[in-house]
């Protein structure tokens, strides 16, 4: 699975992760691979951000992640 993805209805929809910023396609736009993922983003400046930070990024989403998944109870913190 790439980052910065979301699936439903047939189609994916991608954004940055630095900004947030939706991308309608990924074609064409900045990207960066990272631990077997491809990041897309909005800008050379938002590549540049993340490839300074990746963990960082990736971790918060592994966070989003484990949030929507989780049945009620949610634990934040370092293990």
């Amino acid at each position: 699975m790439n980052g910065g993805q979301e699936h439903g209805h047939g189609n994916t929809k991608h954004w940055d992760p630095v900004c947030g910023r939706h991308l309608e396609a990924p074609e064409g736009h900045p990207s960066s691979e990272y631990k077997k993922r491809r990041y897309f983003f909005c800008s050379e400046g938002c590549r540049s951000a993340f490839e300074r930070q990746a963990e960082r990024f990736r971790l918060n989403e592994m966070a989003r992640a484990g949030a929507l998944m989780s049945p009620g109870r949610v634990r934040w913190g370092l293990a």
